[in-house]
């Protein structure tokens, strides 16, 4: 029998799930070994502000994926949240940007694709961890953007999503309305 003040064994084996996505997607490839990179898992408390932003970015302006998303994060025990700095760094005939050179991307205040780049790599590596594990996931912008526009990441993280965890007997992320 089990004491319900304690987190059941797919919890505790999501817990250990999100703890290594962590440390796969610290340890990804970046380009010129610059980790521009801000990685937490998010619960309870926290949790709930960032799926109550994405309730009130559904109806103001009206996306009702954020809604939807919210429901799924709701459902899930945690969130691991990946987010980059944006900086150039200094790569020599790139371009990538958009710019001529990373002198011109900064004085326009443009992104660095490396950034970009560099988040995606870390969010595949993350999800490769989740897959090998058999839990059930899904990378979303929306909790990304509301976890920036709640303050819940430090002011110069520009771009992050969110990753829902769970580990039911039906995937929550698949088949979604």
């Amino acid at each position: 029998m089990s004491d319900d003040s304690q987190a059941s064994p797919q919890t505790r084996a999501l817990e250990t799930v999100a703890d290594l996505m962590c440390l796969a997607a610290r340890t990804a490839p970046k380009a010129r070994g610059a980790d521009n990179l801000h990685i937490v898992i998010v619960r309870g408390e926290d949790k709930a502000k960032v799926t109550e932003r994405m309730r009130a970015i559904a109806l103001a302006d009206e996306v009702p994926f954020f809604a939807r998303d919210a429901a799924n994060c709701d459902a899930a025990p945690l969130v691991v949240l990946i987010g980059t700095r944006i900086g150039p760094l200094g790569i020599p005939h790139c371009g990538f940007c958009g710019h001529k050179n990373c002198e011109e991307c900064a004085k326009a205040g443009g992104r660095c694709a490396y950034n970009a780049g560099d988040l995606g790599i870390a969010i595949g590596s993350a999800v490769a961890v989740a897959a090998a594990h058999h839990a059930d996931c899904r990378i979303m912008f929306s909790f990304g953007k509301s976890a920036i526009e709640v303050g819940l990441l430090p002011p110069d993280i520009a771009i992050a999503f969110g990753i829902p965890l769970s580990a039911t007997g039906k995937n929550p992320f698949f088949d979604r309305k």
